[in-house]
């Protein structure tokens, strides 16, 4: 199970593919835990904010770069 982690100080950051717009996911590497959230929920406190151990994350987005179309919705 992942602790509560203190994200004040996380440093976000988007795909240079997103162009800027504010419909994008947000990843922020923060002691050992990977938060995502989505960047139209930027300033709100009560955003809700997923965490993934970094191992999660890498067999995830491994997946992806691999070809594997069923980790993402049709």
């Amino acid at each position: 199970m992942i602790r509560n982690v203190d994200l004040t100080q996380a440093v976000w950051a988007r795909s240079t593919l997103s162009n800027g717009g504010d419909n994008c996911l947000e990843v922020a590497f923060v002691d050992g835990v990977v938060a995502l959230r989505d960047s139209k929920d930027v300033g709100n406190p009560d955003a809700a904010v997923l965490l993934l151990s970094e191992d999660d994350y890498r067999a995830y987005t491994g997946g992806i770069r691999n070809g594997q179309a069923n980790l993402l919705l049709p």
